[in-house]
């Protein structure tokens, strides 16, 4: 039987937190009922796509969806539905943008349509007046409101529909991250840095993630301990412009023998082994996969207050203000350095519903459900 086709709407299908969310759910479905196939609006190759094909779907390319391009975007996504009728389920990463390819999905007959809040933006700006629009319009076009948690959820569909809104986890293999002193020494070998007091980030250079202020913490607390390194992995935008900013900042530091830049890994859940301690100074997250990551490796972790509290899993996270100095930031880490001892948490991820096996199952029978409330032909097993 056929299974039931979903077009996941994204950005770029390289590594992130939205797309490493939705790649762990399409690695652990089950392919038979539920087909993956995606939608971008960047014209190149990204990192997962090789991945993506192996595991039996398909990647199309649009244009970029910026205001220019806003009219040409509209016309390709409704003539792209319409000539792929096989998608009876819409399930849109684009956060707020979500209005534009949802409202085409309305308009050629597709009868599930899922918005999905990664994030929640803070502060107030000329662009986030426009988020702000499509956020209001956005209700008129979704059939579904996803959210990763209930602050991302509250910024896109506002708190008076938090009662409708669907929180998907961004659930992960818990058992891939699980803690291994083995794997730990080794990466630690293999990166050069045994024997050292290691301080780990995970995530793209935008400006969200703060590394501008990341690289003033490690600067502080490099400064009490000598003997501390900063594993900093991630990608950046197509010029690689901030990420070179924060190298040219390492270096005019005198850190360059101290900070490691990573890139983009395939072996992330090795490589967050060889970590004492995972820091994220955003200035605003939904609920990051990274921070799910990282508890489940054990790590103790060192956030901003920007960060969602509903992220604490293990109860090993420590809240540090944005508006604090760089040396409380690195007292706080000095004292974790100092007194956490890793352990196995697997446990831990799994009762608190974060692994992706239990989560996998869930999302596949919503579809079902949902392709079935909307009077929807369902094709394929319903198991």
């Amino acid at each position: 039987m056929e299974p039931i086709h979903v077009l996941v709407l994204d950005t770029v299908m390289d590594r992130g937190g939205a797309e490493a969310m939705i790649m762990n759910y399409m690695r652990n479905i089950d392919r038979d009922i539920i087909k993956f196939d995606f939608l971008t609006n960047r014209d190149y190759r990204a990192a997962y796509e090789d991945e993506i094909e192996q595991l039996g779907g398909k990647i199309y390319h649009m244009c970029p969806m910026y205001p220019k391009y806003f009219r040409q975007y509209k016309k390709e996504v409704y003539n792209f539905l319409k000539e792929h009728p096989e998608y009876k389920i819409v399930h849109s990463n684009l956060e707020e943008r979500s209005y534009f390819p949802l409202k085409e999905a309305k308009k050629a007959g597709v009868p599930v349509r899922i918005s999905h809040s990664h994030n929640r933006p803070l502060g107030v700006d000329l662009k986030l007046i426009m988020r702000y629009y499509f956020r209001f319009m956005l209700k008129y076009y979704n059939t579904h409101m996803f959210a990763c948690g209930i602050e991302a959820g509250d910024w896109l569909y506002g708190k008076k529909n938090r009662n409708n809104v669907i929180i998907m986890k961004n659930a992960i293999d818990a058992n891939q991250y699980r803690y291994n002193e083995e794997t730990q020494n080794r990466m630690r070998e293999e990166l050069g840095i045994s024997g050292k007091k290691v301080i780990g980030h995970v995530g793209r250079f935008f400006p969200q993630k703060n590394h501008t202020f990341l690289i003033d913490i490690f600067k502080a607390v490099h400064d009490r301990d000598k003997n501390t390194v900063l594993l900093l992995v991630g990608g950046g935008e197509a010029d690689d412009g901030l990420k070179n900013q924060i190298r040219h900042k390492v270096k005019d530091l005198g850190l360059e023998d101290s900070v490691k830049f990573l890139g983009v890994r395939e072996d992330v859940e090795k490589v967050v082994q060889a970590f004492d301690v995972f820091l994220l100074p955003s200035l605003f997250e939904g609920l990051p996969v990274t921070m799910v990551e990282a508890q489940a490796a054990g790590l103790p972790c060192v956030i901003s207050d920007k960060v969602p509290i509903q992220c604490d899993i293990t109860g090993n996270v420590k809240v540090v203000s944005l508006e604090d100095a760089p040396e409380k930031w690195a007292e706080v880490i000095e004292d974790v350095l100092t007194n956490f001892k890793k352990k196995d948490t697997y446990e831990t991820i799994v009762n608190a519903g974060f692994d992706i096996k239990e989560n996998a199952k869930w999302l596949k029978d919503f579809y079902v459900e949902a392709l079935k409330e909307a009077g929807a032909r369902t094709p394929g097993a319903m198991g």
